[in-house]
């Protein structure tokens, strides 16, 4: 089981190291001038200063570079000179402050957005298999960084460190590596038109797309987001969730270094009333794609917000028959609920809860179930357990929700051209 931290094969090899090594020095964090020293010891190495310190535990500490805006390829303080904090709410501690982008923000990103999709620019002009070798150059330098991007995640979002190594990161060089491939695969038809005409359509990119992201998968949501978007040709402007920015601020850095033109990804650590209502709105920007809710979040709020659910599953007649309290430690953990005896009309089986908490429901007929099933303002994922596979078909196909994958997030990304040529004679 690999430590959240970076340890040289010499010192993995050797036979003393029962436990971590007092000393170590980050051979994947060195190259982005990061500064490491050891608590408690006489040794250090140091690097470069930056501003923001981060805890990796096993006395190790690493000093954050990556905490401000991100266009253009360059780091930039915001225009207001605001500052948010960013915490670990495994414990509720603060990690860092992260550069506050806003309106003049996105306006500045936009612009260079725009600049880096304008007609003869270097990325527009660019092969399209050479997008797909950025984007594998970028799914190499993420497998570089692996432990880091784990770390960061982990400490960031508050998931455990395995899950973030084995789960997030393998999701993530997987999907960079799956829309490198169809880079030059993006193709359009012939159409036989009556008369002496040559008809053919293109897919070509949309321009300027906006992206919003959620906490829960703050580095797997970036790469589901920017891949689809960098395959077809287009640039992009990003907010990451206020509460987990770092790992999409080290993906910035990453996609600097691999040579992406200036202005391809602009990221904007911000708020959803100001950076991500100015994305939204923004008259320049000519897609927005949007992932999460408006009403959650993975702090105190969410925390109080699960335990008030919880409390109304009890007071409208629900049966609890575990959990429902806090586990009383430090950060915002929740026993997981299980209640019974739960009907529609309770808010624990109409609002979204997004907390470890499970409500039962009792049905009758196939047909009672899949109809109370849709009678939902929810439907990002359903799921059908049963041993009788004809119920499964049935009642899968039924169920009016799902989650699109795959090449249908080239569709998404691109938009469908028909040209129509006259020529002097036709030939079937």
């Amino acid at each position: 089981m690999p430590f959240p931290r970076h340890v040289s094969r010499e010192e993995m090899k050797c036979p003393k190291l029962a436990s971590p090594p007092k000393l170590m020095i980050c051979h994947i964090c060195s190259p982005f001038a990061f500064n490491c020293r050891v608590l408690g010891g006489k040794k250090k190495k140091k690097l470069r200063k930056c501003p923001a310190s981060l805890d990796l535990g096993f006395g190790l500490v690493c000093k954050l570079l990556w905490s401000k805006i991100f266009i253009n390829n360059e780091w930039q303080n915001s225009e207001s000179g605001k500052t948010f904090p960013v915490f670990n709410p495994a414990v509720g501690e603060q990690i860092c402050e992260v550069q506050e982008a806003d309106k003049l923000d996105t306006d500045k990103a936009v612009r260079a957005a725009r600049l880096a999709f304008s007609l003869g620019s270097v990325w527009r002009r660019m092969d399209a298999s050479e997008r797909g070798c950025l984007l594998n150059k970028l799914a190499d330098l993420v497998e570089r960084d692996r432990v880091l991007l784990a770390t960061l995640e982990s400490l960031n979002s508050g998931k455990p460190f395995l899950q973030a190594f084995y789960v997030d990161l393998q999701g993530v060089i997987k999907t960079l590596r799956y829309y490198a491939g169809w880079a030059d695969k993006i193709h359009g038809t012939t159409i036989p038109v009556d008369g002496d005409y040559f008809t053919f359509t293109r897919h070509e990119p949309i321009g300027v797309c906006g992206q919003i992201i959620p906490w829960n998968f703050p580095l797997l949501m970036f790469a589901w987001k920017i891949a689809p978007a960098l395959c077809c040709g287009n640039t992009v402007v990003i907010k990451p969730a206020e509460q987990t920015p770092l790992t999409a601020l080290h993906m910035g850095a990453l996609i600097k270094e691999v040579g992406f033109p200036p202005g391809v990804v602009n990221i904007l650590p911000g708020f959803g009333p100001t950076t991500g209502a100015a994305i939204a709105s923004h008259m320049e920007i000519d897609k927005v794609a949007f992932t999460g809710s408006t009403e959650v979040s993975i702090d105190k709020k969410q925390y109080n917000r699960i335990l008030e659910l919880i409390q109304s599953g009890i007071a409208e007649g629900a049966r609890l028959e575990c959990g429902g309290k806090g586990l009383g430690r430090k950060g915002f953990f929740i026993e997981p609920t299980v209640f019974s005896n739960v009907t529609d009309d309770m808010r624990i089986a109409k609002e979204e809860i997004f907390g470890p908490v499970q409500g039962i429901l009792r049905f009758k007929t196939m047909e009672e179930v899949i109809e109370r099933a849709n009678n939902s303002d929810f439907g990002l994922v359903a799921a059908v357990f049963t041993n009788d596979l004809n119920k499964a078909l049935t009642v899968s196909s039924a169920m009016q929700a799902g989650t699109v994958w795959g090449e249908c997030g080239l569709r998404e990304y691109s938009e469908v051209k028909t040209v129509t040529i006259k020529i002097p004679q036709k030939n079937s």
